[in-house]
């Protein structure tokens, strides 16, 4: 055998064996991705609703989000804010809908509610653009608002970072 097809061989089972590597590693940051979600779509503060509700609100406007009170004492919306830059295909917008939700005697879990719409363009008679807003088709519950684990993982890191140091310790054992 030829030295140089020896090394090509040698050459290419290295590279196969990078590509199965990348690819369950990828696979494996998915899988702990969920499971962090999934804990903090369930995670219950051992804290009451007052103390954990002006850091969930600040969370958002942090982000460039305006603040609406509700008509309860711990829910509120978001204006809408534009996610990402506008082109030709139309504009994404983003709001939220942030709840408190009292689980027991000094514990709360927080929610959060988030609500995308598309603005697509198209071409009007005289040059001009016509717009229109596209909300997402309405759930079998009414509503056009989807929980965000992520945004809710990360209050939970900032609220709870004992907690949260804790689940990713956990996360980080998943194969």
């Amino acid at each position: 055998m030829n030295p140089s097809q020896s090394r090509l061989g040698a050459l290419s089972l290295l590279v196969v064996a990078a590509l199965c590597l990348t690819s369950a590693t990828g696979c494996a940051g998915r899988r702990r991705e969920a499971f962090l979600n999934d804990k903090a779509r369930t995670h219950v503060y051992r804290k009451p609703a007052a103390e954990v509700w002006p850091q969930a609100i600040a969370l958002l406007k942090e982000k460039g989000y305006s603040m609406r009170a509700g008509k309860d004492g711990f829910e509120a919306s978001t204006e809408w804010l534009m996610h990402g830059a506008p082109s030709s295909l139309g504009t994404t917008q983003v709001r939220y809908l942030v709840k408190a939700v009292e689980r027991g005697p000094g514990q709360c879990a927080i929610e959060y509610y988030k609500q995308l719409s598309t603005e697509s363009r198209g071409a009007q008679s005289g040059g001009r653009q016509q717009s229109e807003f596209n909300d997402p088709a309405p759930r079998a519950d009414g509503t056009t608002f989807n929980r965000d684990p992520e945004m809710e993982w990360e209050l939970l890191q900032k609220v709870d970072a004992e907690s949260a140091t804790s689940l990713r310790a956990e996360a980080d054992k998943i194969q």
